[in-house]
């Protein structure tokens, strides 16, 4: 019973690291990356419909999106859903492909998303804790020893560090991509 709690809480302590690198994965750091436009839709015969399912999406340059949609009659609609986006990108229209040039941050601009990236990052941590404390209670309510409980809480406490040092090693790598560019 306790393994399987240990093995759970590892696991969902993985999923907020995960969840982190998604997050953190979609803040801009001045380079040409597709994920940015991972949550971007565009309207495709009346349903509203993922970038990445109507178009190719690649980087030929370090600071160009390039789109390329498989129908061209979705050119109009995926160019009005990049507009309508908060990207804040102006996507170029040549009349068979979409490009998205990313601008260059100003240093400003980098430590806004270094603050940004220290908030995703605590929010994570948040959840860690969170499930830290569900894994306690749940501990407590099993019919343990104290000495089993004792090592089962201890065994929680290693993982939520684990957890913690991962979350902040996501974020600081991010850091520097944002602040070395």
């Amino acid at each position: 019973m306790a393994n399987e709690l240990l093995s759970n809480t590892e696991d969902r302590m993985n999923k907020a690291g995960e969840a982190l690198q998604v997050q953190l994965a979609k803040i801009r750091a001045g380079v040409a990356n597709p994920s940015i436009l991972r949550d971007v839709t565009a309207e495709y015969y009346g349903a509203q419909t993922p970038l990445n399912q109507i178009a190719s999406i690649s980087v030929p340059e370090a600071r160009v999106l390039l789109i390329t949609p498989f129908d061209k009659t979705a050119l109009k609609n995926i160019e009005q859903a990049i507009f309508a986006s908060d990207l804040g990108l102006t996507p170029s229209n040549d009349g068979s492909v979409i490009r998205l040039v990313i601008p260059a941050l100003t240093e400003e601009s980098r430590k806004d998303l270094a603050k940004e990236v220290k908030a995703e990052a605590e929010k994570a941590k948040v959840a860690v804790r969170n499930i830290r404390r569900d894994a306690l209670d749940h501990a407590k309510k099993d019919d343990l020893s104290e000495d089993e409980l004792r090592k089962l809480e201890k065994d929680i406490q290693d993982l939520t560090d684990r957890g913690i040092k991962n979350i902040d090693q996501i974020a600081s790598d991010k850091e520097k991509e944002l602040l070395t560019i």
